[in-house]
């Protein structure tokens, strides 16, 4: 039985380089694909918010001379282009779904509302939401939570290629603890780099629980979904 009725998925641009690194990897790609046609085909409402690291990074674009706002718009079009690749790999398994983005640019995608997100979402249409914030400043993380929030979703799941919250990196720090269960203001008072301090301070501020958890192995996200006990649960559950 599905623990949740609404969800929303954050997947890093990272994780779909997959073994390449930078750019798409197919097979990744279709990976992840599967496991949210799994879901879908469950009943669960599911939105999506993708971000863009594996083309552009605004932050990081600074660094080479890139205008900020300028590095952050060449990083909403990156979500862009990995939203329209999922959406793509989804119809391949027959998952219907649709790209929502949150600055104009039909007909590549319908412009974002909260009202027409819901809509689909109960029409059994998988949402991807590009574009982050549509503002600069802010992160797709925090996107996630926005629109979390905004649809009415009952978690946010962050799928990741670590199985949770650790206290230190666990792939640098072989004594890293893992996290099974923690609050926001653990979070922070750990200083804790799971998500941005906007994000957190969102999803606490709105009691919506955050579930970390490693997307790679195939038939997690069903496992997230129905309430098993899998990555790390920030706030109340």
């Amino acid at each position: 039985m599905n623990r949740y009725k609404r969800i929303m998925l954050k997947l890093s641009g990272e994780s779909l380089a997959g073994a390449k690194r930078c750019g798409i990897d197919e097979t990744r790609l279709h990976e992840y694909a599967v496991q949210i046609g799994e879901i879908a085909g469950m009943g669960v409402q599911t939105g999506i918010v993708v971000g863009g690291g594996n083309i552009f990074r605004g932050l990081s674009g600074t660094d080479k001379g890139f205008d900020r706002v300028r590095g952050d718009q060449m990083g909403m079009l990156a979500t862009v282009i990995n939203s329209l690749a999922l959406h793509s790999a989804l119809t391949a398994e027959g998952v219907k779904s649709t790209v929502l983005t949150a600055v104009r640019m039909e007909p590549i995608g319908e412009y974002y509302n909260k009202w027409r997100a819901v809509e689909l979402m109960r029409q059994e249409h998988v949402v991807i939401i590009a574009g982050g914030t549509g503002n600069p400043f802010f992160t797709t993380d925090t996107a996630a939570c926005l629109r979390a929030v905004e649809t009415e979703a009952d978690v946010i799941l962050k799928g990741t290629r670590v199985d949770g919250i650790y206290s230190a990196d666990p792939e640098k720090d072989p004594a890293a603890v893992k996290f099974d269960k923690i609050t926001f203001d653990e979070v922070y008072a750990k200083g804790l780099k799971i998500m941005d301090l906007t994000a957190i301070t969102m999803c606490r501020d709105n009691n919506l629980p955050l579930i970390v958890f490693d997307m790679d192995t195939a038939g997690n996200l069903k496992k997230a979904v129905c309430g098993e006990s899998i990555g790390t649960v920030v706030g109340k559950l």
